[in-house]
C-alpha cells in the first residue's frame, strides 16, 4: 500500500490521477459518521451503509423522540448482525440550543424588510408577525444592530428555509427585528442562533440528562457528542454526569465546537475532552463569511479567527494531543443531489490533507434521498486524498512536536510505525486492552491499516463480573486508520506467548479474509510478551 502514496510537492502525471483505484477492503482510511434518521432508518438502508462505510451511527435528539431513535438502533443492531460490520453509537444533545416553537406546524412566509417579534411567549401561535421561542432571556442578551438567523439550514442543509434578522428593539421580554432576505419556514423545528452572543443556557440541559439517563443508559452509547462546548468546565461536567450512570462512565465526550466561545477556549476544552466535533454549520452562522479576518472580545491573547484557519489549526491540536478530530458539514449539497458540487469534492479533501479523522454527515443522510450514495462517495473522496496526504512531512512534525525523552509507549507507537514504513509492510497489528497503544499508533498516521486486536479484561463491579474490550474495540471507530477486532475473552491480556501467538493468528487470518494481507507480505506486529512491549517484523509464507 505504502507504495501508491505521492507526495503534493513531487509532480503527479495527469495519466497516474485517471487510472481506476483498485478496490480496498476498506473503504477509506478516515471514517464516516452518519446520522441516522427517516430517510436511513430502515434496516435495508442501515446495512448498505455499514457495507459502504459508516462506522459510527449518530443520533440526533434535537429532532424525534426517545421512541423513535429506539426503533432506528434496534434495526442498526439488526443490521450489525447481518453485514457482520462493527458499528459504534454517538449521542447528539440539544445543548443550548434555541428554537422557534410552531405546535400547528403551518408554513410561515417572512419577506424582506419587514418586522417580526420573537417572544418567549410559547401560547402564541408563530405567524409571520410573531415567532415564539423557548427561551425567555434572549432579550436581556440582545440590543439593537445584533445579528440572529433562524431556520432549519442546520437541519435541512437548504439556505431557501432559513431567514436572517437584525435587532431593531427591544421590548420588555420582546425583540423586534428587521427581515433581512424573504423565505418560508415550514415545519416544527427552527433553530436560532444569535451570532456571537452570549447566551445563558446550560451546555447539558435537563432534557439532555433525561436522554442520557434512560436511552443512553439502556442503550450504552460508546460517545457522546456535547453540543455548545463552550468552557473546559462543561466537559467536566459532563464527564461527572456519566460516571453516575454504570457503564457510561466509559463513554467518550467529543466537545461539539459550535461558536466563537468555544473557539475561544479551544486549548483547555481539548485537554478534558476524549476528540472534537468542528461544527462548521454554526461556527459558519456566528463567523460572518464575508470577513477575511475579524476578532472578538473578549478574546484571549486578542486571537482572530477565521472558520478554515481555525479549521486548520483545531485539526492540527488533535492530531498532536493523539485525539479524533471530526468535521461537519462538507457535502451539503448531496441533501438533494447524487453529486457533490465541485467545491465540495475539494473540501472533504481538504479535511482529510488537513489530517481530520473523521467526516460527520447530518442532514445528508438524515433526510437526504442519497444516504448511502453520500457515504460512498465522500469514503471515495477520501481514499483518493489520503494517496496524497505527505504522512512522511506528519511522521517528522509528530515525533518533533513530542520531543524528547518519549514516554515509552510513545516510543513504542513511533517505532513500529517507523519500521512499518521502512519495510512497506501491508498492516500494523496491535495488541490492546484499553485500546490506548493502537490509537498511539494511529496517531502517527501511517500509510497501511493498523488492525487492533482488542484483548478483553475479566473485572468486576462487586455485584457481577463481566469482560471489557466492547466499548474499547467501538471507540476505535472514529479514529483514523485504526480498524478494530475483538478477541476471544479465554485470550486475557497478559496471557502467555503461546496465546498470544494463537491470537496473532486470528488476527492474521482476518486480514487475509479482508484482503489486506497476501503470501510473502511483511507485517509489523506490536504486542506484549511478558513486561516488555515488543515491535516485530513478519513475513507471510505461502
Amino acid at each position: 500500500m505504502h507504495s501508491t502514496h505521492l507526495l503534493l510537492e513531487e509532480p503527479i502525471r495527469m495519466a497516474t490521477i485517471l487510472e481506476p483505484s483498485k478496490a480496498s477492503f476498506f473503504p477509506a482510511m478516515t471514517k464516516i459518521v452518519g446520522t441516522l434518521g427517516p430517510r436511513s432508518k430502515s434496516v435495508e438502508v442501515i446495512s448498505s451503509c455499514l457495507k459502504t462505510g459508516m462506522s459510527v451511527a449518530r443520533f440526533d435528539f434535537s429532532w424525534g423522540d426517545a421512541d423513535s431513535h429506539q426503533e432506528t438502533l434496534e434495526n442498526l443492531k439488526t443490521a450489525i448482525k447481518s453485514t457482520k460490520k462493527l458499528c459504534a453509537v454517538m449521542l447528539d444533545t440539544v445543548g443550548a440550543e434555541m428554537q422557534v416553537v410552531n405546535k400547528r406546524e403551518t408554513s410561515i412566509t417572512l419577506k424582506a424588510e419587514d418586522k417580526v417579534i420573537l417572544t418567549p411567549d410559547q401560547g402564541q401561535e408563530a405567524t409571520s408577525d410573531v415567532l415564539p421561542i423557548n427561551f425567555a432571556g434572549l432579550a436581556k442578551a440582545m440590543k439593537k444592530g445584533d445579528t440572529i438567523f433562524v431556520g432549519q439550514y442546520l437541519f435541512t442543509g437548504s439556505e431557501t428555509t432559513s431567514v436572517w434578522l437584525e435587532v431593531d428593539e427591544v421590548k420588555g421580554d420582546d425583540v423586534v427585528c428587521v427581515i433581512k432576505n424573504s423565505a418560508t419556514l415550514a415545519g416544527s423545528l427552527f433553530t436560532l442562533h444569535a451570532s456571537q452572543i452570549r447566551i445563558d443556557l446550560p451546555t447539558l440541559s435537563e432534557k439532555d440528562k433525561e436522554v442520557i439517563s434512560t436511552w443512553g443508559v439502556k442503550n450504552k452509547i460508546d460517545f457522546l457528542s456535547l453540543s455548545y462546548t463552550r468552557h473546559a468546565s462543561d466537559v467536566r461536567e459532563a464527564r461527572e454526569f456519566l460516571s453516575k450512570h454504570g457503564d457510561l462512565s466509559q463513554t467518550q465526550i467529543f466537545a461539539k465546537i459550535e461558536n466563537v466561545e468555544g473557539l475561544t477556549h479551544f486549548d483547555e476544552i481539548l485537554q478534558e475532552a476524549d476528540g472534537i466535533i468542528l461544527s462548521r454549520g454554526n461556527l459558519g452562522i456566528d463567523l460572518p463569511p464575508e470577513k477575511a479576518d475579524f476578532t472578538f472580545k473578549p478574546c484571549k491573547d486578542d486571537m482572530k479567527f477565521m472558520v478554515f484557519l481555525f479549521q486548520k489549526s483545531a485539526v492540527y491540536k488533535c492530531n498532536m494531543a493523539g485525539k479524533p478530530a471530526v468535521v461537519t458539514r462538507v457535502v451539503d449539497s448531496m441533501t438533494d443531489n447524487l453529486r457533490p458540487t465541485r467545491a465540495e469534492a475539494t473540501d472533504v479533501a481538504n479535511a482529510v490533507l488537513d489530517g481530520c479523522d473523521a467526516i460527520l454527515l447530518g442532514a445528508e443522510t438524515l433526510r437526504g434521498l442519497y444516504p448511502v450514495e453520500t457515504i460512498s462517495t465522500v469514503g471515495k473522496i477520501c481514499f483518493e486524498a489520503e494517496k496524497v496526504f505527505n504522512q512522511d512531512q506528519y511522521f517528522k512534525r509528530t515525533v518533533k512536536f513530542v520531543g524528547e525523552p518519549m514516554s515509552h509507549l510513545e516510543s513504542i507507537a513511533s517505532s513500529a510505525v517507523r519500521a512499518a514504513l521502512k519495510v512497506k509492510a501491508s498492516v500494523i497489528i496491535c495488541f490492546t486492552s484499553s485500546g490506548r497503544a493502537a490509537r498511539l499508533i494511529a496517531k502517527y498516521r501511517p500509510t497501511m491499516p493498523v488492525l487492533s486486536v482488542v484483548i478483553p479484561r475479566l473485572k468486576t463491579n462487586q455485584l457481577k463480573w463481566s469482560f471489557s474490550g466492547a466499548f474499547e474495540a467501538r471507540q476505535s471507530l472514529i479514529v483514523r486508520g485504526l480498524f478494530p477486532l475483538l478477541a476471544d475473552p479465554r485470550h486475557p491480556a497478559g496471557s502467555t506467548n503461546a496465546t498470544n501467538e494463537s491470537v496473532l493468528k486470528v488476527a492474521l487470518d482476518h486480514g487475509k479474509a479482508s484482503g489486506v494481507i497476501k503470501s510473502h507480505d511483511r507485517v509489523v506486529v506490536c504486542q506484549k510478551v511478558g513486561d516488555a512491549s515488543v515491535v516485530k517484523i513478519i513475513e507471510l509464507e505461502d
